[in-house]
């Protein structure tokens, strides 16, 4: 894999790292800016729904742009976002700073996507997506513990200058890695914006986008309610939260390494392998999370089960959208988004039935279901792009 790949994917683990760390930051920054839990807990909602709406929208803005100075401008964008969300006593300029960085984030996810996959040969997209999204994978085996750890013994806005810091080097890789003529878009042959969001009617892209955000609807889910599962039902103190999502992490990162040397030409294996078992994990966790031995494993086995799936979905995405090639990693990035936004609020109207800690993780179990049986009558759809003749 050439090294401007790496580059990029060092700029995702600074973003990941931002956009899982407030997990453990919510209590401090309530606490400082005088404001309840609850209402710092919006800063979460914010950076999601921003990287939603963000996606298309700053993707279109910038098609015309060269990759490598929309890469740059974006990465920037967000370091500067973090510096100034690191000195502010305000409540709502932290809030507005986390909207402008999940835009800026999204921004550069959708474009990071589509350039990925022209630095790669046509049959290796796969292959270059796993290395991209590894840069997340990593921020929850390193950056966000880090993060925790740096929080606690720092407060809360040195972790918010240390993402900053982290964006400084990728964006002088990008920069110096990332010629403009390598990645610069024609703009003869590039398709008009109306041609590439007709793209969003297709059948095919419309399923695996689905697919896409229910995988990881459920894998968010679970894993944003982790913690009481370890301390409560497992009953394990809470230094043990921070080593199972480094587990999950660990699982996640395997999982997307994996797949990737699988996602390109035999998406259908990873799918009819991973899918079943994926669907049988989560109600396994929810019966055996009380003894710590199998919510362990189980945890480093759901993360790299669901990130393996996850991942080969999207990289279909980018294969179905090959005719909007300044879109395609824009759609990519709105179905991974919409469903780390939708699962934790799923999940979430499951603590108060008789489920309790339990409920996030048989929710993930029944959205996973659902995934399935849309995806099995349509699995040779989904598997090798053939005639879409089977969805009639």
């Amino acid at each position: 894999m050439p090294l401007p790949l790496y580059l990029l994917a060092m700029a995702v683990f600074a973003m990941g790292t931002s956009e899982f760390m407030l997990a453990g930051l919510l209590p401090d920054i309530a606490s400082d800016l005088d404001v309840t839990v609850g209402t710092a807990g919006a800063l979460t909602s914010a950076f999601a729904i921003g990287m939603i709406i963000g996606a298309p929208l700053v993707a279109a803005l910038a098609r015309n742009w060269s990759r490598r100075s929309s890469l740059l401008g974006f990465i920037l964008a967000f370091a500067v976002t973090h510096a100034v969300g690191a000195i502010t006593t305000s409540f709502p300029v932290l809030f507005a700073t986390r909207v402008v960085a999940a835009l800026a984030n999204a921004g550069f996810l959708a474009i990071a996507l589509t350039t990925a996959t022209t630095l790669v040969s046509p049959d290796k997209k796969g292959r270059a997506l796993a290395v991209l999204l590894s840069g997340t994978t990593v921020a929850t085996i390193a950056g966000v513990p880090g993060g925790s750890v740096l929080g606690t013994l720092l407060g809360w806005r040195a972790t918010f200058w240390a993402v900053a810091v982290l964006c400084l080097p990728a964006a002088i890789g990008i920069l110096t890695g990332l010629p403009a003529r390598q990645v610069q878009n024609d703009a003869a042959d590039r398709p008009v914006l109306r041609a590439e969001l007709a793209q969003l009617t297709g059948p095919r892209l419309i399923l695996v986008m689905l697919l896409g955000a229910l995988v990881n609807a459920a894998t968010f889910g679970s894993f944003t309610f982790l913690a009481p599962v370890v301390t409560d039902t497992a009953g394990l103190g809470e230094l043990w939260i921070s080593a199972v999502l480094v587990l999950f992490g660990t699982g996640s990162f395997v999982g997307v390494t994996v797949a990737g040397r699988l996602s390109d030409q035999r998406p259908g294996l990873v799918i009819a392998v991973g899918g079943p078992l994926l669907l049988i994990g989560w109600p396994a966790l929810a019966m055996l999370a009380d003894k710590p031995v199998a919510l362990l494993a189980l945890v480093f086995v759901q993360g790299a089960l669901s990130f393996a799936l996850g991942s080969t979905l999207i990289t279909r995405v980018l294969y179905e959208a090959a005719e909007a090639p300044t879109m395609a990693g824009s759609y990519a990035t709105a179905a991974l988004n919409v469903g780390a936004a939708v699962g934790p609020l799923v999940a979430a109207t499951t603590l108060s039935t008789t489920a309790g800690n339990l409920g996030p993780l048989w929710a993930s179990g029944i959205v996973t279901a659902v995934a399935l049986l849309i995806a099995f009558p349509l699995r040779t759809v989904i598997a090798d792009g053939r005639s879409i003749e089977v969805l009639r």
